[in-house]
């Protein structure tokens, strides 16, 4: 017969010793929070809103006023987030594309570079990977391709491109110094999927040495859905990159900017080629504005004449302009020889009326004319005035 289970107990230990029971006075003390009484005179504690959402007995005005201070409390939350870190290809790693990729770099983007030069030295001293290849560059799916070619050549850039290769989500950007002929070539190019942004810094290695602060960066949204939030967030983040650095944000159409660029800078690099071309040098007199003048050609002559020529070529506003500063040439030139034609006349026509022996007077002036004697449409006129003298 099998011996039946026992069972065993344990039993916690005994002990001597029992808990006090606590007095009303430590139970009193358990159900109350003390509070420190007020001071006489002292001002009376500041209140602090512990719950926005629950259901306030204010009026509407005081809610109205208190929801402004969770948006205003939400917004500055939200400036203070750090800035999304993208992933930028820069198509195009010349000198531009270079200054471009050091402050994407120092703010802490991913940049990938590719051009038909190969500078991959140079994209290797600033951390940046260098693909020869535009397959493998877009392999890599970066969320921003930056085009920042010459414009002669970004057209040929563009369709080399494998955009196949390419997220459908993927934000196109350039940085030419004309505007209406890559909006209609990245129109004409990209498929409808991809979103465009036409973007011009105007300034460059020279003018922004010391920063972006304060600089003009113009932009138009040529096509950015708005019904996607993370496409409009892209777009942002990507323009975000020039607001941080401080630029001066102006927004405005391909076309507008194209007839202000005539002037500000097909116009200046014109002047500039053309005090260039008459070899101006420093003097031991030099004034203020002759500094002006050199520091000019400098600025403009250090840019690649397919800039200049692409500043023409492709802006339908410079060949007007060139006009306009041909008739204004012209008009200048008509002022001075008018006020040259004054003189002679008066030394013609005036000479030796006083009394007193005979006087000769030799008057040699240039006057714009057809003369035979210059190709150039100069003649020379010299008139030989005698009085108090009769000729046989």
């Amino acid at each position: 017969m099998a011996s039946s289970s026992s069972v065993r107990l344990h039993h916690l230990p005994f002990t001597s010793r029992r808990s006090p029971t606590p007095t009303n006075l430590q139970l009193c003390a358990t159900s109350c929070q003390w509070r420190q009484l007020p001071v006489p005179g002292a001002a009376p504690p500041s209140l602090r809103l512990r719950a926005t959402g629950a259901s306030q007995p204010l009026g509407s005005d005081s809610n109205a006023l208190l929801s402004r201070g969770t948006e205003e409390v939400e917004k500055v939350e939200e400036e203070l987030k750090p800035a999304p870190r993208l992933k930028i290809a820069v198509v195009g790693f010349g000198n531009f594309g270079q200054f471009l990729t050091r402050t994407l770099v120092a703010q802490g983007h991913t940049v990938l570079a590719h051009s038909r030069s190969d500078h991959s030295a140079v994209a290797a001293s600033m951390g940046v990977r260098f693909f020869p290849d535009p397959h493998d560059l877009c392999e890599c799916h970066p969320d921003v391709v930056l085009l920042a070619t010459s414009i002669l050549s970004a057209e040929s850039v563009v369709r080399s491109l494998p955009l196949h290769r390419l997220r459908r989500d993927t934000l196109f950007a350039d940085v030419l110094s004309v505007k209406e002929f890559p909006k209609r070539l990245l129109l004409g190019a990209l498929p409808e999927e991809m979103d465009i942004i036409c973007t011009h810094p105007m300034f460059g290695p020279e003018s922004a040495r010391d920063g972006w602060a304060g600089l003009p960066f113009m932009f138009d949204r040529v096509r950015v859905r708005d019904t996607c939030s993370a496409r409009r967030a892209l777009a942002e983040a990507f323009l975000g990159v020039f607001a941080q650095e401080g630029c001066r944000m102006v927004e405005m159409s391909c076309a507008e900017h194209d007839a202000h660029a005539a002037e500000t800078q097909f116009l200046t690099h014109t002047v500039g080629r053309m005090l260039a071309a008459l070899e101006l040098r420093a003097t031991p007199i030099d004034t203020r504005g002759h500094e002006t003048l050199l520091g000019l050609v400098e600025n403009t002559c250090s840019d690649s004449f397919d800039l200049y020529n692409g500043l023409f070529m492709y802006n339908n506003n410079s060949t007007e302009l060139l006009n306009r500063l041909d008739w204004a040439m012209d008009a200048v030139k008509k002022k001075l020889f008018d006020g040259l034609h004054d003189v002679l006349r008066r030394q013609l026509f005036h000479v030796g009326e006083g009394e007193g022996g005979a006087e000769r007077t030799e008057v040699l002036a240039v006057v714009p004319g057809s003369g035979p004697d210059n190709d150039d449409g100069r003649a020379t006129a010299m008139a030989t005035i005698k009085s108090g003298e009769e000729n046989n």
